[in-house]
């Protein structure tokens, strides 16, 4: 007989995003497209932030790894997704379920926690100028990478330590492309209404908290440049929208997901399908696309490697 706490279910299957082959073939196409010109960008963005003299800055530093965090993270469901697309059972073990449930929370906490500290570092660059060069420093700007780095880890492994701890005896069916906390829950043979509390508030509250901590710092950043000039004014505005943009695509899906009652709805697989697959990769892109110094970098790069 089975122990309260052993594991039987040792696979779980997809029910995918949906059951229409025909959509089924146009998400494959419309995925497939995406990835093959977004990716090659986002390695582009990191190449050309390592190898151009003048992109030195700790900005340009902090946006080579939020390049870099996005193009794993995108690596953890797309492939995956691509593969079931074309198979008529989709199942992952249950060992599969919680590394890929593992990887996409210390991704996407070590994000999280990159977009509060480029908050930290425009904060510092336009109202406290004088004493930028000495607080954003490069031992501090490893310092703070090394700090979210250990802070998504930490968020994942809490989340995947309770997971352990919960009996799953049947079914094993996720209504979902992906694992992720709010499904694999509901599959427990066990009350989870304390372990979806202790979920809420290590991602929903987490993020919810961030996500307002981060609009009020640019909130601020621009009452401070009121006085300044146009230049500064425009240059900081410039700035404090794209990082806004960028909190808003990656924030905004990730309240709605994991800062409510995991109760199934309707337009959840829709909203988890943009967080996880489309805008990882086109958070680089857009600052990038904002950004005169780093498109200027690109093209030189282009036009020595490429057009040559």
């Amino acid at each position: 007989m089975e122990t309260e706490n052993t594991t039987v279910v040792k696979e779980f299957i997809f029910l995918g995003l949906t059951q229409s082959r025909n959509i089924q073939f146009l998400v494959f196409v419309f995925i497939f497209i995406f990835y093959l010109i977004i990716l090659p960008g986002n390695f582009l963005i990191i190449l050309t932030i390592r190898s151009d003299p003048g992109l030195t800055a700790p900005l340009y530093f902090f946006l080579g790894n939020l390049a870099f965090l996005d193009a794993s993270y995108s690596f953890i469901v797309a492939p995956r997704m691509l593969v079931d697309f074309l198979s008529e059972k989709k199942v992952i073990s249950y060992e599969g379920c919680i590394a890929q449930l593992f990887f996409l929370h210390f991704l996407g906490g070590g994000e999280g926690l990159l977009l509060v500290v480029m908050a930290f570092d425009r904060y510092i660059a336009i109202c406290r100028p004088l004493h930028y060069s000495t607080v954003m420093n490069p031992r501090a700007c490893y310092a703070l990478l090394l700090a979210l780095w250990l802070g998504g880890f930490t968020h994942s492994i809490v989340q995947v330590a309770i997971i352990l701890h919960l009996p799953f005896c049947g079914p094993n069916q996720l209504d979902n492309f992906f694992c992720d906390v709010p499904q694999v829950i509901k599959l427990a043979c066990t009350d989870t209404f304390v372990v979806e509390l202790l979920m809420i508030f290590n991602s929903g509250l987490l993020t919810l908290l961030c996500f307002l901590g981060l609009l009020t710092s640019y909130a601020v950043i621009l009452c401070r440049v009121r006085g300044s000039s146009s230049e500064e004014k425009n240059k900081a505005l410039s700035t404090c929208t794209t990082h806004v943009i960028i909190i808003l695509i990656m924030a905004g899906p990730a309240i709605f997901i994991y800062a409510r009652p995991f109760r199934a709805l309707p337009v959840d697989k829709v909203v988890s399908f943009f967080h996880t697959v489309i805008f990882p990769l086109l958070n680089p892109v857009i600052y990038t696309l904002r950004n005169q110094e780093v498109k200027s970098a690109m093209m030189k790069l282009l036009r020595r490697h490429v057009v040559c």
